[in-house]
């Protein structure tokens, strides 16, 4: 978390943070002169331009001879992230200039050894960034780099390969892989042995599930025959893949997770008030009916009105529980509409709210906001 009045950008890129780097530099990098000249202008950037002018700084110091400049960088790196941990270990933001510095000191004329520097670097930060611009203009290379990386001793290794191939990775550069081209890389890893790895894989997967929803499906189903994986990993791994799709009713991952979207369930909603003023908080009351023990996974639906005519839609999750013995379950909730939200914006007017069950709208209920 940053500190109250402090932006991320602030709290990763900082004067102490570039000068501990730079001292990690021997001669004849001149740290004081990289300093001065990073933070001449680093103050007023967001956080992705401050990597990027790092970069280019760096580009600016270390000796125009890339091999030269990869050998400072690899005596400058601190030893490997602890290889005795298994999850959260992200290393330091720090490191991931010199990344960005591979990219644009070494991928056309030494792509090779700039592959080779990633590997370095993603043992002390995450590369998933930097290797996408070598997967754009040397793919050839990067599935080969793949093909071996997955069977790589250290996590992080491994990890990059599923995190940098994603389809919609946030703030990565778009690859163009398809589907069928990443799987064969993550039917190795969704057996890995490290939460840091398996998140890694069911993020991708969630990102091939918005647009191949069965092709993600059948690959769980095909994982969970092959037993590869502890139950209890790989069922983590399918419910983290499939809350995208869960969300949007898809039927075959609520079966997958022990929800029937053709249970035969009743849904009596009532709202409260029925006008709202922005800012205020709407009262939920559902009452659920159906098959006793019946397990249930209860979303709402708000469908917001829009100026163009064309409803907003937000999905919120509620509760995943069963019916009790006698097949109810009564639920309440309340959802405070704000406007300035970044989830959703909020308009006045005819606004509807929906009770999903297991994927399926099974009640509805209008109110309005005023201004």
């Amino acid at each position: 978390m940053t500190s109250k009045g402090t932006s991320l950008a602030d709290e990763l890129f900082n004067a102490q943070k570039v000068t501990a780097l730079a001292a990690r530099f021997a001669a004849p990098f001149e740290a004081s002169s990289y300093v001065a000249d990073v933070m001449d202008r680093l103050p007023g950037l967001e956080l992705k331009a401050r990597m990027d002018w790092m970069a280019e700084c760096f580009v600016t110091h270390l000796p125009a001879n890339f091999p030269k400049a990869v050998a400072a960088i690899r005596a400058a790196l601190p030893a490997p992230l602890d290889p005795g941990l298994s999850d959260d270990d992200f290393g330091d933001f720090i490191y991931a200039p010199l990344g960005e510095y591979a990219v644009k000191a070494g991928l056309e004329d030494h792509p090779d050894l700039a592959l080779d520097l990633i590997e370095d670097l993603t043992q002390r930060f995450s590369m998933e960034w930097a290797i996408r611009p070598f997967w754009i203009r040397w793919p050839e290379k990067c599935q080969a780099r793949m093909d071996a990386w997955v069977q790589h001793d250290s996590y992080h290794v491994r990890r990059l390969v599923s995190e940098g191939t994603r389809p919609k990775l946030p703030w990565g550069l778009g690859i163009g892989q398809s589907a069928g081209e990443t799987l064969k890389w993550l039917d190795v890893l969704h057996a890995d042995r490290t939460r840091f790895v398996t998140r890694s894989v069911a993020n991708h997967l969630n990102d091939i599930s918005k647009t191949d929803p069965d092709v993600v499906v059948s690959r769980l189903q095909a994982w969970a025959a092959q037993a590869r994986q502890s139950p209890k990993e790989l069922d983590w791994i399918t419910r983290h893949t499939l809350r995208g799709l869960i969300k949007s009713g898809h039927p075959d991952a609520l079966a997958m997770l022990g929800y029937d979207p053709k249970a035969e369930v009743s849904a009596k909603l009532s709202l409260t008030p029925q006008t709202i003023p922005v800012g205020d908080t709407l009262a939920l009351k559902i009452d659920l009916q159906g098959p006793p023990g019946l397990p249930v996974m209860v979303d709402y639906v708000l469908q917001l009105h829009r100026p163009t005519g064309k409803p907003g839609v937000k999905v919120f999750k509620l509760k995943q529980s069963k019916l009790d013995a006698s097949g109810q379950l009564h639920l309440t909730k309340s959802q405070r509409l704000q406007v300035g939200l970044s989830s959703y914006r909020l308009y006045p007017g005819a606004q509807k709210l929906l009770v999903q069950v297991n994927g399926v709208i099974r009640a509805e209920a209008d109110f309005e906001v005023s201004a």
